[in-house]
């Protein structure tokens, strides 16, 4: 799930440049620990350092068009790796050479690296990044600042790094460590996202209760008035990007997904599949789809789109996350998936989860 809020993955756009912008050298020039001559071993060691750390460019066939997610997935994998063995080649100089001049620039390097390997997927990294960050957090000298921030710094890592996250969990240890903090609110909101809609609110109305600041408990209003439409109609209207005239409040005996979305959102593009085939499957017994792009560039929708067959309208306004509806309904996350019944009520925040079956309950009523 990709969020405006807070991004626990980083936000796939059209440039992978800027899709994998954590993958970054540091600049060179760190604090000298010692006057000493380096050694020529060393100096050549060093340099070996400065090339595994330098910047990855994007693959020559990627130029002038947009990558799919399947070989931005790849590229991803791979410089998980690169990432991982950069740190090791970074933390085996500040090892071997702790007097060179460049040693406190390699250990940083280490650091940045072996953070960026997780947060990129290299789960072999892991035990190592968390050892790093309980060592980091031992220092009596740290400010609460830098305590909370390398808290979650190592929370969003291993978030990032787990076939199975549990968001809420990680948000309320932040919240018993740093419970005047609204660090560890905010992850509790992004988590409200994907549950179900009366944990949800109840998470809302915790955070709107709270003491935390009040462009959290704002955030907290937009979320409680998201989850209390549920059981109401579902006011959408707009003219489709091919044309169509689309309003909800008149689709009443159909079953209706409305689809929250943007062709650079990875996990969304990953959820057309099974969209597709619920739709083949249901449409003909009544399941209609109304698409809510989040996109900015109108041709690019429409050929993605074209190509991937998805014959069901789409609202496009170009406004990215101002998009119209995203914000009227409070959509800081995508994909999101509501289910409308046959009587026009919104009934489901989150059929992304077993979508055909729920479809299939919906029609049945």
């Amino acid at each position: 799930m990709i969020s405006s809020r807070l991004q626990l993955s980083s936000r796939q756009l059209a440039s992978i440049a800027t899709a994998f912008l954590l993958v970054l050298s540091i600049k060179a020039g760190g604090a000298e620990t010692t006057n000493a001559p380096a050694a020529p071993e060393a100096d050549l060691a060093w340099k070996e350092v400065e090339k595994a750390t330098q910047s990855p460019a994007p693959p020559a066939e990627w130029q002038g068009k947009q990558p799919t997610p399947e070989q931005q997935a790849k590229f991803r994998e791979q410089m998980a790796v690169r990432a991982g063995e950069a740190a090791d080649k970074a933390g085996a100089f500040a090892q071997k050479y702790p007097s060179h001049p460049k040693a406190e620039l390699a250990r940083k390097k280490h650091d940045q690296m072996l953070s960026i390997a997780v947060q990129l997927g290299n789960k072999s990294k892991i035990a190592e990044m968390e050892k790093l960050e309980t060592e980091k957090l031992k220092d009596p000298n740290l400010s609460e600042d830098e305590r909370v921030q390398l808290r979650m710094r190592a929370t969003i890592n291993s978030l990032r790094a787990s076939d199975n996250p549990d968001i809420e969990k990680a948000a309320r240890q932040i919240i018993k460590e740093f419970p005047k903090r609204d660090e560890g609110y905010q992850l509790l909101i992004q988590a409200a996202d994907s549950l179900e809609a009366d944990k949800a609110l109840a998470i809302a109305k915790e955070i709107k209760a709270a003491n935390v600041s009040d462009e959290l408990k704002q955030a907290a209003e937009e979320l409680a008035n998201k989850l209390e439409a549920v059981g109401k109609p579902l006011a959408i209207a707009f003219k489709a990007v091919d044309g169509r005239e689309v309003d909800i409040s008149k689709m009443k005996g159909k079953v209706v997904l409305v689809d929250f979305w943007a062709t650079w959102c990875g996990p969304c593009v990953a959820e057309i599949p099974n969209v597709k085939k619920t739709y083949d499957k249901l449409h003909p017994k009544g399941f209609e789809i109304v698409g809510i792009s989040f996109d900015q560039e109108k041709d690019a929708l429409e050929k993605f789109v074209g190509d991937k067959s998805m014959s069901w309208p789409q609202f496009f306004d170009g406004e990215g996350w101002g998009n119209k509806f995203g914000k009227q309904y409070g959509i800081h996350s995508i994909p999101a998936m509501w289910l409308v019944d046959k009587k026009g009520i919104l009934r489901d925040l989150n059929g992304r989860d077993k979508l055909e079956s729920k479809v299939e309950k919906l029609l049945a009523e």
